[in-house]
């Protein structure tokens, strides 16, 4: 658990604000899992600390959700549309 906190803390994944009487304050929870080998063997026990988006209230807490996932297919159009325009593409 230090190992998670420390890369949490060294990443500055986040910040402590005064808590605001209007918002809910959304609580963490730990997640702990054993890795192991092909043989069935416990080879290392990971920990994450996660937070419980579940007791999000929309429009309280947030205004919407996006998360971009580019599929394969999109990626080969964008580039061959940018090659045939000749667009330069980063």
């Amino acid at each position: 658990m230090n190992e998670e906190l420390d890369q949490i803390e060294k990443n500055d994944t986040w910040e402590t604000i005064p808590r605001s009487r209007d918002k809910n304050v959304i609580g963490t929870k730990w997640v702990f899992k054993n890795k192991m080998n092909g043989e069935g063997q416990v080879v290392r026990n990971k920990d994450h600390l996660v937070y419980k988006g579940y007791a999000q209230i929309e429009g309280v807490d947030f205004k919407e959700t996006f998360a971009p996932a580019a599929q394969l297919e999109a990626i080969r159009i964008f580039l061959a549309l940018s090659i045939h325009k000749n667009f330069k593409a980063y």
